[in-house]
């Protein structure tokens, strides 16, 4: 897929390198000097700063196995375009298995680790932050299970609130106000349904009503006229969905339609990717609609990097290893000892990432800053751009 060209792989590193060096002088705050959690290690600045990398392998499964390597090359990746920083990476295996996360975490800062990057699954990311907390060390997982964010576990991955807030915000801006919430009656129906009423109240906007839906085919055709009638009733000028776009969203996004929710009428909007299945694309529900993506330059960017070095396109996760990396690079840039403390962690300028800016909040969870787009005549449409930084109010 990718044409793999000697001088095409030096050009591109040759950019990537080039960010790098952006990314480092632009985010990493200048002369760190913490006022409010100092809580982690102290460190050498101008000695190699060892960091766990704790990776899902060791399960037996393939694709944990290809996970954990591609993960691995991502952060290496990192360090090799860090300037004049020097990290000791560590790697350790963790399976699916809490305790041994616990294990393993507990190991890593024995051997010296002054910050543990990973694990990935939410339970092994909260036991290894429990198993080191007392030790100081700070925990950089790449889960996106906000209940395991808080105290000295801070999530990488992407959140349903983080996405939600963003919609919202656009489109109160845009005139929505009443919001129907539509979700599957799973677990991650539940939680995007939260995220989106917190999303509505914060931008001062309503909710007019939640309805849910059992998970099969029938049941969601079964449901729409019951949906339907309750949107109507609310007044809701928005139809907020969970469902995602290899399961239920393809139903839901015919069968709403045609049970009378006109989306020329009433805006659909989508909590999940819309364009992660090209069929998707030509749903009725889905035209016009409202969903959120990265910073497509920069995915390619990181894409087009990894490509080069290893010959495959990256695991979609991957990108969170190269992002922890950047960030810790940046703040030890800054010559600081507290470099890896909680205030500096949690900087509000945050740091440039494979998909756009990040920065890691006081509560353990993260926030991203996405595209906001459309689908017109069955193609994504980008309506506003993911900001490039943060402003200066951390906004």
């Amino acid at each position: 897929m990718f044409a793999c060209l000697p001088s095409a792989r030096k050009a591109v590193a040759r950019i990537f390198a080039f960010m790098s060096i952006v990314w480092l002088v632009a985010c990493a705050p200048s002369g760190i000097t913490p006022s409010g959690d100092t809580s982690g290690p102290r460190i050498n600045p101008k000695a190699p700063v060892q960091v766990a990398l704790l990776v899902p392998g060791g399960t037996g499964e393939g694709t944990d196995a290809l996970l954990a390597q591609n993960l691995e090359n991502a952060a290496r990746l990192a360090i090799s375009d860090l300037n004049g920083v020097k990290i000791d990476l560590r790697v350790y295996n963790t399976g699916a298995d809490p305790l041994q996360a616990a294990s393993v975490a507990s190991r890593a800062v024995d051997d010296g680790a002054k910050i543990i990057l990973g694990p990935l699954f939410g339970e092994a990311a909260n036991a290894a932050g429990i198993s080191v907390a007392s030790r100081n060390v700070n925990v950089l997982a790449f889960s996106n299970n906000t209940t395991m964010a808080g105290g000295n576990v801070f999530i990488l991955g992407a959140t349903f609130q983080n996405t939600a807030d963003q919609l919202v915000r656009y489109a109160s801006r845009q005139g929505i106000a009443r919001y129907m919430i539509v979700h599957g009656d799973d677990l991650q129906g539940q939680l995007g349904r939260d995220a989106i009423a917190n999303a509505v109240r914060k931008y001062g906007a309503q909710v007019s009503g939640a309805e849910s839906y059992p998970l099969s085919q029938q049941a969601i055709v079964s449901s729409a006229g019951r949906i339907a009638a309750a949107t109507k009733a609310g007044g809701a000028t928005a139809v907020f969905m969970t469902a995602g776009v290899n399961s239920d969203l393809p139903i839901l996004a015919t069968a709403l339609p045609e049970a009378g929710i006109d989306p020329a009428i009433t805006r659909y909007i989508g909590l999940t990717r819309w364009y992660a299945a090209p069929q998707a694309l030509a749903l009725p529900g889905l035209q016009g609609g409202l969903f959120a993506l990265p910073d497509q330059g920069m995915s390619a960017l990181f894409n087009n990097r990894y490509a080069a070095a290893y010959g495959e396109t990256p695991h979609p996760l991957a990108g969170l290893a190269y992002d922890g990396i950047a960030a810790i690079g940046a703040l030890v840039a800054s010559g600081n000892p507290n470099a890896l403390s909680k205030s500096a962690l949690t900087a509000p300028q945050g740091f440039q990432g494979t998909a756009g800016v990040f920065r890691l909040l006081p509560n353990g969870l993260n926030e991203r800053s996405l595209s906001i787009a459309t689908i017109r005549n069955n193609q994504v449409v980008i309506l506003e751009q993911a900001p490039r930084s943060f402003g200066r109010s951390g906004s």
